[in-house]
């Protein structure tokens, strides 16, 4: 075998660079065994090198039907290798893995891509050649039992990535098309309004004492008497739960209504929403 057959080789089985692979042949004198694991080293080591960098950029990937639906978020550094079709397609093959492993990230990692190579070992390979950070970022699975979910993709990249997903699992015994177009567009009113919980009653309470030390500390010192001050923090905070509740927050379309007053009108009794999960990427 000639060295320039040598180097194609390296190159498909590893998916390094031909300076790399070229490098690698010389310093194994020519035998491919050896070859792949001087390159794997140096992908190691390429990869940890990248890692102290920023990654804020990627895509958020959805895999999935009515009955479990996950999505995977996937960071790169920049918005040009977000773009890229080796990354794409990289993404692409992980978000099946995703719902089939329920979004648990050790399984994730440790299972085999089709290159019978492991995610975790792809992951370094697609660093060291393209040549930016990339890491897992959250993830998440819905699936409920007797619901049935929906999602919504904005911004997206291509296929079934994008930059901002959500999923979202309604429980109901009605099968109707207005619980579907109710679902299609609730999906929309969250990646638009952002709730961080279902009820307000859900809303972290750490979350909630941080606000309010942050109006106590803005208003300390307008002046104003200690009961007016007391008044304007409880309406401030009040208005912060119902602004990031789901079902009390105006729905985007109609923002005469809450969230709470569509469901009443649907007339629905058993209608419930169950859970839901939205990721933007650099959020």
């Amino acid at each position: 075998m000639s060295d320039l057959e040598k180097i194609k080789k390296l190159r498909q089985s590893t998916g390094a660079g031909f300076k790399d692979c070229n490098s690698a042949l010389k310093d194994s004198n020519g035998d491919l065994q050896k070859a792949v694991e001087i390159l794997r080293v140096k992908g190691v080591a390429k990869a940890s090198k990248k890692m102290s960098r920023e990654a804020n950029e990627g895509v958020v990937a959805l895999t999935g039907d009515q009955n479990k639906t996950s999505i995977l978020e996937v960071n790169c550094e920049t918005d040009f290798v977000a773009k890229n079709n080796d990354f794409i397609n990289f993404v692409k093959e992980l978000s099946d893995i995703n719902n089939n492993v329920d979004s648990n990230v050790e399984k994730l990692k440790a299972t085999m891509m089709k290159n019978k190579k492991s995610v975790e070992e792809n992951l370094i390979l697609m660093i060291s050649k393209i040549g930016e950070k990339i890491t897992l970022g959250r993830s998440k699975t819905l699936k409920n039992l007797n619901s049935k979910n929906y999602y919504y993709l904005h911004s997206v990249v291509k296929d079934n990535l994008s930059k901002l997903a959500v999923i979202v699992s309604l429980k109901t015994n009605t099968n109707s098309d207005i619980i579907d177009t109710f679902g299609k567009q609730l999906t929309m009113h969250i990646a638009a309004s952002n709730p961080l919980a279902i009820n307000t009653n859900e809303l972290n309470k750490n979350l909630i004492d941080k606000e309010k030390n942050l109006i106590l500390e803005e208003l300390k010192n307008t002046g104003k008497p200690d009961e007016i001050v007391k008044k304007i923090s409880l309406g401030k905070i009040n208005k912060f739960i119902n602004d990031n509740s789901l079902m009390t927050q105006e729905w985007v379309m109609e923002s005469k209504k809450k969230v709470q007053d569509i469901i009443k009108e649907l007339n629905i009794n058993d209608l419930e929403i169950v859970e839901f999960y939205r990721i933007k990427i650099g959020e």
